[in-house]
């Protein structure tokens, strides 16, 4: 499964108006609610995990990208969002940085051990520098979409299409 395979057009929000990490998260969190891609009743319980991790160490990996992420024992399958910030948002990288693209996302508690794979796999993916160009110069949901779809078929991406299950498959 590739990261694509996990966000639609409605996943994705161009135009980040937070311009804190804690308020970014929210955002995203409340664009997954909105969409009905997380139920309401889980919103509070995510967003504590996602503090609590947030609250170990940034998830701000560097090149102008964080990855947000926590898990749920009742999430049945991962749930992804993208945003990405003009402005830049200090998440309080490691390479001190600010982010201008947050991709969260939301892994069922009995897939724990998949995550780092996940992680890996999208960190991988925005390093690449023409990839971070064409995102910030996208200017439609599809663009985005397109644009990681197009990077992961040539990088041939196994860490998300073979680890990542399909609602809770």
């Amino acid at each position: 499964m590739r990261l694509t395979e996990l966000l639609s057009p409605c996943q994705i929000l161009l135009d980040l108006k937070a311009e804190e990490r804690w308020l970014a998260i929210i955002e995203l969190v409340d664009l997954l609610v909105k969409r009905g891609k997380l139920a309401v009743e889980l919103q509070e319980d995510v967003l504590t995990a996602l503090k609590t991790r947030e609250d170990l160490v940034s998830t701000g990996v560097g090149y102008g990208v964080a990855i947000p992420h926590a898990f749920s024992d009742k999430l049945d399958r991962v749930v992804a969002v993208f945003g990405r910030s003009r402005k830049g948002i200090d998440f309080e990288s490691l390479d001190g940085g600010l982010v201008k693209f947050v991709i969260l996302f939301l892994v069922p508690q009995r897939n724990y051990a998949m995550h780092l794979h996940t992680l890996s796999a999208i960190a991988k993916l925005f390093t690449n520098s023409d990839v971070r160009h064409r995102l910030a110069a996208a200017e439609k949901r599809s663009e985005v979409l397109g644009i990681l779809e197009t990077k992961q078929s040539r990088s041939s991406n196994t860490a998300l299409s073979r680890r990542l299950p399909i609602n809770g498959s």
